[in-house]
């Protein structure tokens, strides 16, 4: 799968009706923001935690994957999240996503179901008994927290399997993305993309890019476009923003704020599942207040 570099992938987040099923002529409408006016370069189907795929039972997971798919229309490489306990759920999907057209599929390194981390062994192991079954490129995805807390010896293990092509890296500690750009993306193993607050040092280090949601998309591409202009002043200050905005409404959740910030630009995500509640009152306000000074509504107007 070839890649415009720097590159964005970008997970529409899931709008919800009253009766709690997804919401899908409000998802087409999200699809088509992230490929239009985000410019997505790779488009996730319910692969990260904030698109709230957990909620939904195994079929409507299949059915959300097949949609976003449908919705992508093919204008954009659509990578299908596969993240299950059991390796075989995972190739199960692994499979339904191929039919449906995926161009890759993405697997968080899992929990230990029954506690404690797992040794580094049995994650490799894990990682080999799917990408022995899913005929797809992979995108390892290391999130702590929902997923398990590896070493960088252990990514760049990983990395180095036949499958995996791509790593996403949720870590916002700069050691560990420069090693990892160092012995995974420039020594040829795989593309390695961070998160939002790593975008600036990501692009400096010659790393493949970011993976974030919506709207916070429309500023990395600015950020990139800058860098790629060599105009480091404005790169630089368009990333400060990110150091603000999500992490002071974070209590909240991604999702949460996420959403809040796409239903204020008219862009319907609707709230989060419950029972996590939408940010209201003067959390709103000073939300919505710092948004609209930032460049997601500065240059629209």
């Amino acid at each position: 799968m070839s890649l415009k570099l720097p590159a964005t992938v970008v997970p529409p987040l899931t709008p919800f009706t009253a009766d709690l099923k997804v919401d899908y002529d409000a998802l087409k409408a999200m699809v088509d923001y992230v490929v239009d006016e985000c410019d997505a370069t790779m488009v996730i189907a319910a692969g990260v935690e904030a698109q709230e795929y957990q909620f939904l039972s195994f079929e409507e997971r299949k059915e959300l994957i097949a949609k976003t798919i449908e919705f992508t229309a093919g204008r954009r490489p659509v990578v299908t999240g596969i993240s299950h306990p059991s390796y075989r759920t995972a190739i199960e999907l692994g499979h339904f996503a191929k039919e449906k057209g995926s161009a890759a599929v993405q697997l968080l390194a899992p929990l230990r179901p029954m506690g404690g981390p797992a040794p580094a062994a049995d994650i490799v192991r894990y990682f080999e008994l799917v990408t022995a079954e899913v005929d797809l490129p992979m995108m390892l995805y290391l999130n702590a927290g929902p997923g398990a807390d590896l070493a960088a010896g252990t990514v760049v293990e990983l990395a180095k399997l036949d499958r995996i092509e791509y790593v996403k890296e949720s870590s916002r500690d700069l050691a560990r993305v420069s090693r990892l750009i160092a012995e995974i993306d420039h020594a040829g193993h795989a593309r390695y993309f961070t998160t939002m607050q790593m975008l600036l040092p990501t692009l400096m280090l010659k790393g493949t890019g970011v993976t974030l949601p919506p709207p916070a998309t429309k500023l990395a591409t600015a950020i990139i476009s800058a860098v790629e202009g060599k105009d480091f002043e404005e790169a630089a200050r368009l990333q400060l923003q990110f150091a603000t905005f999500p992490a002071r409404w974070m209590p909240h959740g991604l999702a949460s704020v996420m959403k809040a910030v796409l239903n204020h630009l008219g862009v319907p995500a609707g709230d989060p599942y419950p029972p996590y509640k939408p940010i209201t009152g003067a959390d709103l306000e000073s939300l919505l207040n710092y948004v609209d000074g930032t460049d997601l509504v500065a240059k629209e107007s």
